[in-house]
């Protein structure tokens, strides 16, 4: 199954070299130029793995990604943030808000493959995961009632 990944960057010139890094993963691109368009594609699109500049008009990447948490709907996609800025509270701040990796640019497109794979292979399970969990919760309803 192809996967979805949502590139959201106010920079042409980045979403294009991201987007190249790219080219070999078994994966489809989505583009937002601005942190309200990211939030819309996110929410529309459900894609399976977000990678969120920081910088961006409307909305910063931090905002966005606090409101992607926020949604059930989007709570689980992978958001891995890219930006220039490097300083331990920017790295903080990104991890408060939300995302689950980081990385500051240049990008390495060894690296960012490597991300995104692993990303997107742990969203794969999540379905299997799901349903583990949900298996669990009738187990213990029953043994609830049989100890009743």
């Amino acid at each position: 199954m192809t996967a979805k990944v949502l590139i959201a960057d106010d920079n042409q010139q980045n979403c294009e070299l991201l987007e190249a890094y790219l080219a070999n993963e078994d994966c489809d691109i989505l583009f937002a130029s601005d942190g309200r368009e990211a939030l819309d594609v996110a929410q529309r699109d459900l894609p399976d793995v977000i990678l969120l500049d920081i910088m961006m008009p409307k909305l910063s990447g931090y905002e966005v990604c606090q409101m992607l948490r926020q949604d059930p709907a989007t709570a689980s996609i992978p958001i891995l943030m890219i930006t220039a800025l490097d300083e331990q509270g920017d790295i903080d701040k990104a991890v408060d808000a939300g995302c689950d990796d980081f990385l500051t640019k240049p990008i390495n497109s060894t690296e960012i493959g490597i991300r995104v794979r692993s990303m997107m292979s742990v969203k794969s399970i999540e379905p299997d995961h799901v349903r583990l969990l949900d298996y669990i919760d009738a187990v213990e309803s029953d043994a609830e009632l049989v100890r009743s």
